[in-house]
């Protein structure tokens, strides 16, 4: 191996994860630091090549890769949010996908001059939106139920349907004869359904087999479970080119959906495989770009671009939500997010060297216009998503709201505090009279378990950004913050000190990557407060200012006071944890356990 190809294997992976790092740091999407950095790395300065770094490994490559992320999509669907929003995420992937494909083509033709053949092409290409970059978008936003589930499902599932119309289109383009190309896309139809379907179904139900039956340990459940995704890819796409896509996307659905094993586990791996996929396939594709091709681009694919923003998306959902439930603003949202992503930018690679091979005219440009729309929608929805979904409603930018385990009475007297001066705060519990009690405080309260694997889908996110696990039980605490570490992040999972710690009965102290962020003081637990509120001590907000600072504060409760929360006067929360230092400014509210000696 030549050292240039140890250091341009190498800088795929550190460029890609590099990306997604400075993207997280400073809050846009990771696509648009991952699709410059791979500019730059190829076309710009030719240090990477990828076609000869890769040469004919490289289309296997992507196709296997974008396997793996539509499982991993798959796994996140759950049946039983079809129940409200079925009807409209059908309609989006069905009559919205042909309004999309029948706008980005006339367009194409119409304007940019294109041939009839690449223009029904480009636009089947293009109708699909993706789940590795829609994803991360609502993560980040949080909207409300209905839409998140909405645009969730339809970015999952409308990758295999548009990845097998963009197929029955380029066979057609192939084959010339309508007669033919009809006959072709009608079998083609139907072996994939067939083969895809087979193939998905049956080895999901090998790997619940297997994990059921114990017949693998449990360091081999992620192992195996990405063979048999490979083996249903391959399976399919043997007896019906490129229909493994839709195999593994159903294989996802089948195992999210059934109750014999968990697969949680697997769940967590494969996001963390997909980050890195993702990463490294922009990385590739985006290098192998060769800039002479956009210089023959015209100013006129920018209105196209445009077209596709806001005449072809906004279309396609309000053709899809004729007699839905969805209101006006939810409709403007859903017409506000379709960015493209890994699967248009994949299938326009492989489609155009094959075309190009098969002299199709016109073949060259296709390439160049899809990562032209995959850059402007990322841009666009990405950077103006979160303003647009705050202004319609149907989201809160930069949640400060606590979701909460645990409503026992000192926990329902902290919440009330908190939500007094303006926090938004939800409680889960299994205790009937301890949620009654806090419903009839009007707090918002579920009644259930934080271990759930659905009490996050009955949960409204929107305005909530961190998890406080503040249950008695200190396992059920850990297990919590691990629960929704996918949620919520590391950085804002916070739980109660364990009993045993805080009273020095072992040494032993939980590792980070199985607990949350230890809360207030070393003993701070579950019963410290109890006692303490038996002893009178009380939740109290305090407003600092220049004449009442926050050593004024401390002086005034000597040994008598925990500070556990500041609220700013923009009304974001910072929470008093173990392992950071927070230092209250003039003009903060602290919220503290307080006893007044006067």
């Amino acid at each position: 191996m030549s050292e240039h190809t140890l250091i341009s294997l190498a800088s795929i992976i550190i460029l890609g994860v590099g990306a997604q790092w400075l993207a997280w740091r400073i809050k846009i999407p990771s696509i648009l630091f991952l699709l410059v950095f791979g500019f730059i790395a190829g076309p710009i300065t030719g240090f990477l090549n990828s076609d000869q770094l890769m040469g004919d490994l490289l289309l296997p490559f992507v196709s296997l890769s974008v396997a793996v992320i539509l499982f991993e999509g798959g796994l996140t669907l759950d049946i039983k949010e079809l129940r409200e929003i079925g009807g409209t995420m059908f309609s989006l992937v069905s009559i919205g996908m042909v309004v999309s494909w029948g706008i980005s083509t006339a367009t194409a033709y119409y304007l940019l001059g294109l041939s009839f053949q690449i223009s029904i092409l480009l636009g089947a290409v293009l109708v699909v939106t993706g789940p590795t970059v829609v994803g991360p978008l609502l993560k980040h936003i949080r909207p409300s139920g209905k839409v998140r589930d909405i645009l969730k499902w339809e970015g999952i599932v409308i990758d295999p349907i548009g990845a097998l119309l963009a197929l029955l289109v380029f066979e057609a383009v192939l084959a010339g004869s309508n007669r033919e190309a009809s006959t072709l896309v009608l079998i083609s139809i139907g072996k994939t359904l067939l083969f895809g379907g087979l193939s998905g179904f049956i080895f999901a139900q090998i790997l619940v087999f297997l994990i059921r039956k114990f017949w693998m340990p449990d360091y081999l459940h992620v192992a195996v479970t990405l063979m048999l995704v490979l083996a249903s890819y391959v399976v399919s796409n043997y007896f019906q080119h490129e229909s493994g896509l839709f195999a593994t996307t159903l294989m996802g659905i089948v195992l999210a959906n059934q109750h014999k094993v968990s697969v949680q586990h697997i769940l967590v791996f494969k996001e963390n495989l997909s980050v890195l996929i993702i990463s490294t396939l922009f990385i590739i594709l985006s290098a192998r770009l060769d800039l002479a091709t956009f210089s023959t681009i015209s100013s006129l694919s920018v209105v196209f671009l445009l077209i596709l923003i806001f005449v072809g998306r906004p279309l396609s959902v309000f053709a899809s939500t004729v007699g839905s439930k969805l209101n006006l603003k939810e409709k403007l949202f859903l017409s506000w997010m379709a960015p493209r992503g890994i699967v248009a930018a994949a299938v326009s690679s492989i489609f155009a060297l094959q075309l190009s091979q098969a002299n199709i005219e016109g073949a060259e440009f296709l390439v160049p216009l899809t990562f032209v729309v995959i850059v402007g929608t990322v841009a666009v929805y990405g950077l103006s998503s979160s303003v647009v979904a705050k202004w319609l409603g149907v989201s809160k930018a930069n949640p400060q709201g606590l979701l909460i385990a645990g409503a026992a009475p000192w926990v329902r007297a902290m919440a009330k505090t908190l939500k007094d001066n303006g926090i938004e705060v939800m409680m889960v519990d299994t205790n009937r009279t301890d949620v009654k009690q806090a419903k009839m405080a009007e707090m918002s309260t579920i009644h259930g378990s934080i271990l759930s694997e659905t009490i996050i889908d009955d949960i409204n996110l929107a305005g909530i950004g961190r998890f406080l696990a503040l249950t008695p039980n200190d396992e059920v605490n850990s297990l919590a913050a691990i629960h929704l570490r996918e949620v919520f992040g590391s950085e804002d999972l916070y739980q109660l000190h364990p009993v045993e710690q805080a009273l020095a009965q072992t040494d032993s102290e939980t590792p980070k990557h199985l607990r949350g962020r230890y809360l207030f003081d070393e003993q701070a637990t579950f019963y410290f407060f109890t006692r303490k509120l038996n002893e009178g001590f009380e939740f109290k907000a305090t407003h600092l200012t220049s004449e009442f600072t926050f050593q004024h504060f401390q002086d005034h409760y000597p040994g008598e006071v925990l500070p556990l929360f500041i609220i700013s006067e923009g009304k974001e929360l910072s929470v008093f944890a173990n392992d950071s230092k927070t230092v209250p400014n003039d003009g903060d509210t602290i919220v503290a356990l307080v006893k007044d000696g006067e």
